[in-house]
This record gives structure tokens, C-alpha cells and sequence, in this order.
């Protein structure tokens, strides 16, 4: 456990009205403007069930149309004038959009919460940033999503972000890129200093993976070591401030249980996050951390952070836990 660890309890508790309302004034804004950037209404949806749907959404930051899974809340249809605030859900590399239903029971533990979640695109290496080459998934889920959703499945401004691995990555930098926008973070293993010894050989391998050069993401790590730390969570730490935060992750090979490969990456990852809760340290930032011994780089994991997290994402985003 990081020597600035703040209990869940505590940290909810500190979780004011007034950060909540920030977030709402903020993000409302940026609806307004995505709106009138020319966002396009849904091509298509796509009903899976009662309250799931999948969303195409037109989008200029991709140059094409992208994938958001949504459910909507219970009686949604009944309750035409009622607004919600959004969960946002982000997967993680070498994954989808669908990761969030396929491996969890979200759609379950989300009946009767009067909440949206959203879980959208981030294309196959789910590292959700403005390419150097490529898509701006940034903006697609900071502005796009956002803007068709309040458009047309009355979504309020308030919003909280969670993600798993490279999406654990994405919810720390989207907030703390944008400051104000999500009342508060919750990371499950992600990658929280990009610059940290050896985590850019990973960063470049997961690139690689899905056959693209690792240049196209952010240039080279040395070259343009102004743009890796730009888009580095621990280096834009402080604008974190006021949001409220989660980090987990274990110490995998070390204390494991004996599954090399989710291990291995899961001990590759540890001292970065310990890097980033270390910087937040220093700013005299709160974060709720769980760092445990062992474990792996997986869902098995994971839905038990998710859940452990959710009464501080259910405070901010003005829910019963």
C-alpha cells in the first residue's frame, strides 16, 4: 500500500457538492461545443437487450464512424425528461468496446442505478490518445462521445472514468488532460508513467502488436520525449487536483500464483504505478491506492478493483453506493 493512501471511506467523504457541480458546468461546456463542431447524430443502433445498445458514431477526430456499447438506465424510456450521469468504461490492448459486457457483469450490477455507461472505441491497441500518426481517440471520447450522448440520451455533465490496463491509462490521462472534466478516475492496472524504465519498450510492443509502427503513437520516446511526457499521466499529475482517484495494480511475478505471462506484464507495470502515486505524493493530491501482492494482468483482477472502487466513482457521480 502507497504511504499516501487515502481510505475509500475518507475520500468519499471529501467529495464535495461543489466538485461535483464543477465537473457538470465543465463538461456541460464541452457538450455545447462538441455539438456545434458538427458531431454527428448515431448512424446506427444497435438494441442487445432491454438497456443495451451499440451506437455507430460519426466521427471526424477518426475520419469514420466508431463503435460505442451503451446501457442506459432502467425505465429510461418512461422518464423522458430526466438527465443521468455517464460511467465511462475503457478496455484495454489487443481488446474492444464489448470487453466491459463480455467479462464482467456491468449490465447486472448496473440494474436500477440511475446511470449511463459508456464504453467506447479505442481502437485495437486501446491506448486512447491523439495519434502521431493516425486517429485522435482522445477527442473521440472526450468530446464526440460525450456531445452524442447528451444530445440524444440526456446525459448530464457529470462523469466518472475506469479503465484496465492501457483503458486504466486513458481514464488517468483523460483526466488529467482535461482537468474538470470527470469527478473522478479509477485505474485497474494501467500504464501511469509512460516515460518509467522499460514501460516504453511496452508501450512499443503493444503498438507493434497490432502491426503498426511504434512511432505512430507518439514518435520516438527519446526524439520526441516532449510528447511522450505531454501525454503522460504522471508528468500531467496536477491536473488531477480536485478529482477524485483509484489505483490498483499487483506485484505479479513476485508473490504470484504461477501464470508467467499476466504476471510478468502485471510486475513490468508495478513500478510505474508506484512512480505515479509517488508524484501525486509530492502534490499533495489524494489517491486511494490497493497495491497487492501477486496477481495478474486480467479481468479476474480487475472486477474485483471495479467493485471495490465504486463506491467512490457512485459518490461522484451523486449515486447510493
Amino acid at each position: 500500500m502507497s504511504h499516501r493512501t487515502t481510505q475509500i471511506p475518507s475520500l468519499t467523504a471529501e467529495l464535495s457538492r461543489r466538485t461535483v457541480a464543477r465537473a457538470a458546468a465543465v463538461a456541460g461546456l464541452t457538450v455545447l461545443f462538441g455539438a456545434g463542431a458538427g458531431v454527428g447524430r448515431a448512424r446506427a443502433a444497435t438494441r442487445l437487450g432491454p438497456r443495451t445498445l451499440d451506437v455507430s458514431v460519426p466521427s471526424r477526430a477518426l475520419g469514420r464512424g466508431a463503435p460505442v456499447r451503451l446501457i442506459l438506465p432502467s425505465g429510461f424510456d418512461t422518464r423522458p425528461g430526466r438527465t443521468y450521469p455517464v460511467l465511462y468504461l475503457l478496455h484495454g490492448a489487443h481488446d474492444d468496446y464489448t470487453s466491459w459486457t463480455r467479462e464482467t457483469d456491468i449490465e447486472a450490477f448496473t440494474e436500477g442505478r440511475d446511470l449511463i455507461v459508456a464504453m467506447p472505441d479505442a481502437g485495437p491497441t486501446g491506448i486512447p490518445t491523439a495519434w502521431r500518426d493516425g486517429g485522435d481517440y482522445e477527442t473521440f471520447q472526450l468530446d464526440e462521445v460525450p456531445a452524442l450522448l447528451g444530445r440524444d440520451y440526456r446525459a448530464s455533465g457529470v462523469r466518472v472514468v475506469a479503465g484496465v490496463s492501457t483503458g486504466g491509462y486513458g481514464a488517468m490521462a483523460h483526466a488529467a488532460r482535461r482537468p474538470g472534466t470527470f469527478s473522478a478516475a479509477a485505474s485497474y492496472s494501467g500504464i501511469l508513467d509512460t516515460t518509467a524504465p522499460g514501460v516504453p519498450a511496452i508501450v512499443d510492443a503493444i503498438v507493434a502488436r497490432e502491426n503498426l509502427s511504434p512511432g505512430s503513437l507518439w514518435g520516438h520516446p527519446l526524439l520526441n520525449l516532449l510528447t511522450w511526457r505531454d501525454f503522460n499521466p504522471r508528468a500531467r499529475a496536477e491536473g488531477l487536483r480536485g478529482t477524485a482517484l483509484y489505483v490498483s495494480g499487483g506485484s505479479g511475478l513476485v508473490g504470484g500464483s504461477g501464470d508467467p505471462l499476466p504476471e510478468a506484464l502485471e510486475s513490468a507495470l508495478w513500478p510505474s504505478a508506484h512512480r505515479f502515486t509517488d508524484a501525486l505524493a509530492r502534490l499533495d493530491i489524494p489517491v486511494a491506492t490497493h497495491f497487492y501482492t501477486g496477481g495478474g494482468h486480467s479481468w479476474a483482477y480487475w472486477k474485483r478493483e471495479f467493485a471495490t472502487s465504486w463506491p467512490m466513482l457512485a459518490c461522484a457521480l451523486g449515486l447510493p453506493e
